[in-house]
């Protein structure tokens, strides 16, 4: 069994090979089937104790595709190109962040 590369790991996806951007308007169309807001962040320098990532816009409350938050990550990274960017649900009856991973990553040729 082949192990991958040495680099540091963000959360349970991270583990996984990089997801194509197929694989990702699946897990964000997921997350939306679940009733989960997206939403998007982006950070500079993601470190295990930081918690809280800066807040591409709000929340999008209105998104009814997967396509619609794809097309927000892409206009985050080109704005932020140097900063990791995830997608975040929100779960508005528990008040709460539910589900989030790494679509982007600084020096990192997709997307």
């Amino acid at each position: 069994m082949k192990t991958l590369p040495k680099e540091k790991r963000y959360e349970t996806l991270s583990y996984l090979p990089p997801l194509s951007d197929q694989q990702i308007a699946r897990q964000v169309q997921y997350m939306m089937d679940q009733g989960y807001i997206p939403g998007i962040e982006f950070e500079k320098d993601p470190t295990p104790e930081l918690h809280h990532w800066t807040l591409w816009k709000l929340p999008l409350f209105n998104a009814s595709s997967a396509q619609e938050v794809l097309n927000e990550v892409r206009e985050c990274r080109s704005e932020y190109s140097d900063c990791y960017i995830r997608v975040v649900g929100f779960d508005n009856i528990k008040q709460c962040q539910t589900v989030s991973f790494i679509v982007y990553k600084p020096n990192q040729t997709r997307y």
